[in-house]
């Protein structure tokens, strides 16, 4: 007998309680009513993402899901519930990826439904293989939840390394709505997060084996997990209570200042607006300060010019620079004499008082259809463009480095959602960073969730690494993050101001920063091997 068909038994009876009538309920659904419940399941998924939070609300999803599992026959459907799953979760925490084709909607405006569906298809395809791996080991009970952890987890690390990575909404970043559950990112990283989320999520489907011994080695299940959880919580307010003050331990005679102009996107390219934006930047740089300011930092492609083209442009930018310090810019780069052809580079710039460019770090994380256009020949040939201005694509940089900026510690510099690679945002060859630098723009996506996002992951890998960090974003969120993700201060969206503040220092490295992306294995394992020593358990609740 399935463990649908022992579900609807035990409902029939009379006898049972809510849980056990709820996933004999969800057992039964077949045909479409199944694939929409999985959807709704999937939306619930994004709703406790960014900025809403909704936490809560993944515990019915999670479990729902492998309730719904229960009434899985064939492992082709075991796919395609997990693809309809991924599907509601994707396309609610990915809309916003259409309003960057309404910048300019002549063009793209029907790539719209194509760009959120298409790209949320392709991600599901990873929740459908994870789920459908559940299905096919046939366990049960808490050996269940623990393989559905080690699966939700794997694929996340595929969708973050195939086809150039797309590590977007990584479901550890539920709980980037304060500092204290992120702490345990600093020894596992987000992986550990998204373990812990996954396992507390969904303990409760073992709650309804088909016998008592199985009903009370479900209980113990889910008691030690969320006790796990509490235990993360615990040790993550233990660290912020023993941590500095915000704004205590900071680097010595160290002023930032970041510029967000919060330039609408639809008019950063226009020729009749550029000079404006300009000047734009410039007196937000010159507005007045309490204290004296050391370096100031403008968005990514604040500069609509080639800037290493432009010599009476940074010659003219010198005079913006504190003396001793600098000023860093984001602003793209040509380059013609290639032996194979021209290349164009999104770039960030650090301009010394000279006007002499100091550094140039050239984005390595290129985004689809954004930056560049995959299988171009293709695509090209049927019409499809990339989104940015220029029919050139953007040209791939060196990757990570530990750079040297006039006045302040080495840096890692990181452009737009370069930031968002957990494990990959330092180069370890070079030597440790003391900060991290990004900058980005997000008007493409307008008052959306999309910022936020990637504000949460910006934080996450502060404290995985350790290591401050500053944003500087053109219509927010820009912000300086020490090493616990704590803002010593923060401009919101489309706010156009400047802020001003010192450089937290760095902490030792943590153990993430450490093993980075070995964490992903060791987890592995651990959840493996533990679903395999509770085997025994989901064979008795079965």
């Amino acid at each position: 007998m399935s463990q649908a068909e022992r579900l609807a038994q035990q409902s029939a009876a009379g006898n049972s309680g809510f849980l056990t009538r709820s996933a004999a309920w969800l057992a039964a659904l077949k045909g479409w009513r199944q694939a929409a419940a999985a959807l709704v399941f999937g939306l619930l998924t994004a709703a406790a993402l960014p900025p809403l939070h909704l936490v809560p609300l993944l515990i019915p999803a999670f479990t729902g899901l492998l309730w719904l599992l229960d009434g899985v026959r064939r492992r082709q459907n075991a796919f395609f519930l997990g693809w309809y799953f991924g599907m509601g979760f994707f396309i609610a925490g990915l809309y916003w990826v259409g309003i960057a084709m309404t910048v300019d909607l002549a063009r793209f405006g029907w790539f719209m439904p194509v760009s959120v569906i298409g790209l949320s298809a392709g991600l599901s395809l990873f929740v459908g293989a994870a789920v459908w791996l559940v299905w096919e080991s046939g366990l049960k009970g808490g050996s269940r939840v623990l393989l559905l952890a080690a699966a939700w987890l794997l694929a996340e690390f595929g969708r973050s390394v195939l086809l150039t990575g797309f590590p977007w909404n990584l479901l550890g970043s539920v709980w980037a709505f304060h500092p204290l559950p992120l702490q345990a990112a600093a020894l596992f990283g987000i992986w550990g997060l998204t373990t812990l989320t996954v396992l507390a999520a969904a303990a409760p489907a073992a709650l309804t084996g088909s016998n008592a011994t199985a009903k009370k080695a479900g209980r113990r299940f889910v008691i030690c997990v969320w006790v796990l959880l509490l235990l993360a919580g615990g040790g993550g307010a233990l660290r912020l209570a023993i941590a500095p003050p915000v704004g205590a331990d900071v680097q010595e005679d160290v002023r930032l200042r970041l510029v967000q102009p919060s330039i609408p996107q639809h008019e950063k390219w226009q020729g009749q607006f550029q000079e404006e934006h300009f000047q734009r930047h410039v007196e937000l740089s010159l507005s007045p300060a309490s204290e004296a300011v050391t370096h100031i930092i403008w968005p990514e492609t604040a500069i609509p010019w080639y800037l290493n083209r432009e010599t009476q442009l940074t010659e003219a930018l010198a005079s913006l620079v504190p003396e001793g310090g600098a000023l860093i810019v984001g602003a793209p780069a040509f380059e013609a004499d290639a032996a194979d052809g021209p290349h164009i580079y999104n770039s960030i710039y650090v301009l010394d008082a000279d006007g002499s460019t100091a550094l140039r770090y050239d984005k390595y994380h290129l985004v689809p259809f954004g930056e560049f256009l995959p299988f171009r020949e293709f695509l090209g040939a049927i019409g499809f463009e990339k989104v940015t201005e220029g029919s050139l694509d953007f040209s791939r940089g060196q990757g990570a480095v530990t750079a040297s900026v006039p006045g302040l510690p080495p840096t890692s510099p990181l452009v737009c959602y370069e930031v968002i690679f957990s494990g990959k945002v330092t180069a370890a060859e070079d030597g440790r960073p003391e900060w991290l630098l990004n900058l980005t723009n997000d008007a493409w996506f307008g008052r959306s969730s999309g910022p936020y996002q990637h504000f949460a992951s910006a934080r996450l890998r502060a404290i995985e690494e350790g290591l401050p960090l500053v944003r500087a974003a053109n219509n927010g969120i820009s912000a300086v993050i020490d090493p616990y993700g704590r803002a010593l201060v923060q401009l919101e969206q489309d706010e156009i101001a400047v802020v001003d503040s010192p450089l937290p220092l760095a902490l030792a490295a943590t153990p993430y920063a450490k093993l980075g992306r070995l964490w992903m294995p060791l987890l592995l394992l651990l959840l493996a091997g533990s679903a395999f020593l509770l085997r025994k358990t989901s064979v008795s609740s079965g």
